[in-house]
């Protein structure tokens, strides 16, 4: 026998119970809350104490359900702040990129302006000067140093002349285009260099070793006076290059001679001279005072 889909709650025991217990509340509801409408209009007072009760009673739900929903607000705000953190992380980390990006450049520029300044007291102070330019590539992985240099024929520019940069010198011109030249560097081995010892004249050699450095070589073997910190500087001797233009630095004393440093690193140097080269026939011959003329006698 099929079961009826509805059925009328006297026909069940149970919800009967349940219908009675909701009456039950309702009526119990209903009254409580006159007693207390009336309590508030009699005594008022009364009705005061007994709400603190009340919520002295509720005061503990309340401080845990707090805690728990603080509880809940915290872990929200903490997978926020690390969601947030991790964001933040990405863009310092850009920020600072293109904060060491512009740190380089900067200091490249005011690198580059503190040598063309020095160039420019140079080209002021020394004559023999032709014009300046920039060293655009330089060979560094093989014993032949060489460098390409911006300028060339258009503005003289010829083979055998020295060039400098603002902080000692950096070879010589091998070769010259119609608008670019090679640069036989001073580090390079087929480059011999005649220098002194700035603070005494020790005359002495400087060898391009082909790897960055250079050989310092006195004209007397069996002395060898060198000294780490000696700085040496072109001497003139044999033509070519002018007089003291700084050349190195001595790193250590050697068996026959000394192992010295560039004062101006190609790989550093942007801006370059390129000066006259140094031959008795350019030196500026100092002027000879004539002779004061002699006042003619008197005739008596």
């Amino acid at each position: 026998m099929v079961r009826p889909a509805h059925r009328r709650p006297g026909q069940s025991r149970k919800a009967q119970y349940s219908l009675f217990a909701a009456y039950v509340i309702a009526v119990t509801g209903a009254v409580a809350g006159l007693l207390l409408a009336l309590l508030s209009v009699v005594d008022p007072i009364g009705f005061a104490q007994l709400r603190i009760a009340s919520q002295e009673v509720a005061a503990p739900i309340a401080r845990a359900s707090r805690s728990a929903i603080g509880s809940i607000s915290g872990v929200d705000d903490a997978v926020s702040a690390y969601v947030g953190a991790g964001s933040q992380n990405r863009r310092l980390r850009k920020e600072l990129a293109i904060t060491r990006r512009q740190l380089v450049a900067t200091s490249s520029l005011q690198e580059e302006n503190r040598q063309l300044r020095a160039l420019l007291k140079l080209q002021q102070t020394d004559k023999s000067a032709i014009a300046n330019g920039y060293l655009l590539t330089s060979t560094s992985t093989s014993s032949k140093r060489i460098a390409l240099l911006s300028i060339g024929r258009n503005v003289g520019i010829a083979a055998g002349q020295p060039v400098r940069g603002a902080d000692g010198l950096i070879g010589r011109v091998l070769s010259s285009g119609p608008s670019v030249s090679q640069v036989l560097l001073l580090t390079d081995v087929d480059n011999i260099v005649p220098v002194r010892r700035a603070r005494d004249g020790l005359p002495a050699l400087a060898y391009g070793r082909g790897n960055g450095d250079l050989d310092i070589r006195t004209l007397n073997i069996a002395n060898n006076p060198f000294k780490p910190g000696d700085i040496l500087v072109t001497s003139g001797t044999g033509g070519l290059y002018p007089p003291n233009i700084p050349v190195a630095i001595v790193a250590r004393r050697q068996d026959d001679g000394a192992l010295a440093r560039p004062l101006a690193d190609p790989a550093k140097v942007d801006a370059v001279a390129v000066l006259r080269a140094y031959t008795p026939d350019n030196i500026e011959a100092q002027a000879v005072p004539a002779p004061a003329p002699v006042p003619s006698a008197k005739a008596p």
